[in-house]
């Protein structure tokens, strides 16, 4: 079978935990082969180790520290855009956009975060990409402040809001229903045990250590949803499938790296455009399962405060900035194109670091730059695929 999947995992620590996914996907009869692993990590980490770890397993892949990472850009013909990757930073994974781009053969894409693991009832692979695949109904969602909880369905025990979920949004009305799956571009499955969590909202909660008093069950989660087009949602990247159309909406944004010390909102705030474009061009972004279990590490609650507060003021807008943008696209080109345009040439003065959604904007801009210089066209592709057969 051909090798049609990328696994991207950014991992400084714990890049072990593929081992168990590995092993769900003998156990479900899942082909390996379809896989390619792509760890992305720095030059601080044992990249043999992780080699060797691949090897072990059978499974083919990659290592790329922030060496490998720019030897990479220059061998593509691209080092005028390897700012758009930072360095220690979550929103790394696009580097894995990047390399899936500009390799044909990889149709779907997985994110998996190195502090998970799988559940053993669920094909984890396999229910993503049949996810991808569904024209099935399943319930929807909506609520007057335009924004659902991807935790609503036992909010009412638990509490609990995802990290990124607007605080002006809070307190929603909730309404489901049902709806057709018709082009399922992102499958986002979610998370048992330490629940994705801001560090505001995990000080409510009494927590100094980064994780949350409160943990999230098995029966917390009761089936698949999709949130009604004009309705946004959270989406995390720590367990997450998606068609390879959707890269050019999909960049994960400097985080980290920047003048404003913004971070912690990659995943979120490219869960919104992906969301956008989604909307614009008829498509379904599918929540639920598989769920994994999440097992962050310990760390200071603080730490994580200090890298959101930077951003709290803007992720309570960055929405309707790009709420009014690309209602003439056809494409997902189009729609990113227009959102970036939007941010990069907006006046955002009035909230804190405004501008760095101008410079969120500028970068956006530059990414699409770059994925025009890396893919070749798929007529290309196939020309190329054929003189390679002769």
């Amino acid at each position: 079978m051909q090798q049609d999947v990328c696994v991207v995992v950014p991992t400084i620590r714990e890049y072990e935990c593929l081992r168990a996914y590995f092993e769900n996907a003998r156990e479900h009869g899942f082909d390996l082969d379809r896989l390619f692993v792509l760890l992305i990590t720095e030059d601080f980490c044992d990249v043999d180790a992780m080699e060797r770890m691949l090897a072990e397993e059978g499974v083919d892949g990659a290592v790329y520290d922030a060496t490998r990472r720019e030897q990479w850009f220059e061998a593509q013909g691209v080092s005028a855009f390897s700012h758009l990757v930072p360095e220690a930073s979550h929103a790394q994974t696009s580097f894995g956009l990047l390399y899936m781009w500009a390799t044909p053969r990889f149709e779907r894409g997985v994110f998996i975060d190195d502090d998970t693991l799988p559940h053993d009832e669920w094909d984890f692979f396999g229910r993503h990409l049949a996810n991808l695949d569904r024209t099935d109904e399943v319930e929807s969602v909506r609520s007057g402040e335009r924004w659902v909880n991807v935790l609503y369905q036992n909010a009412d025990e638990h509490g609990l809001y995802p990290r990124g979920y607007p605080y002006s949004a809070m307190d929603e009305t909730v309404e489901t229903g049902r709806s057709r799956l018709t082009d399922v571009v992102a499958s986002q499955g979610l998370w048992t045990n330490v629940p994705d969590l801001d560090a505001v909202r995990i000080l409510m909660d009494g927590d100094l250590r980064g994780q949350a008093q409160t943990r999230t069950k098995r029966s917390d989660f009761e089936g698949d949803f999709v949130a009604d087009p004009g309705q946004y949602l959270t989406v995390c990247s720590m367990n997450l499938a998606f068609e390879r159309e959707v890269i050019p909406a999909f960049y994960q944004l400097p985080m980290d790296e920047n003048e404003w010390d913004v971070g912690r909102f990659d995943d979120i705030w490219s869960g919104v455009f992906l969301k956008r474009a989604a909307d614009l061009l008829g498509k379904d972004v599918l929540t639920g399962y598989p769920l994994c279990e999440h097992n962050k590490a310990p760390r200071p609650t603080f730490d994580d405060l200090n890298n959101e507060v930077p951003g709290l003021e803007l992720n309570e807008h960055v929405w309707e900035v790009v709420d009014d943008a690309g209602h003439d696209a056809d494409t997902w080109r189009e729609a990113a194109t227009a959102m970036a345009h939007t941010l990069a040439d907006g006046d955002f003065s009035e909230w804190n670091n405004g501008e760095f959604l101008n410079h969120c904007g500028n970068y956006w801009l530059d990414w699409l730059a770059c994925l025009s210089d890396l893919a070749p066209t798929r007529t290309e592709a196939a020309a190329d695929a054929t003189v390679a057969d002769d």
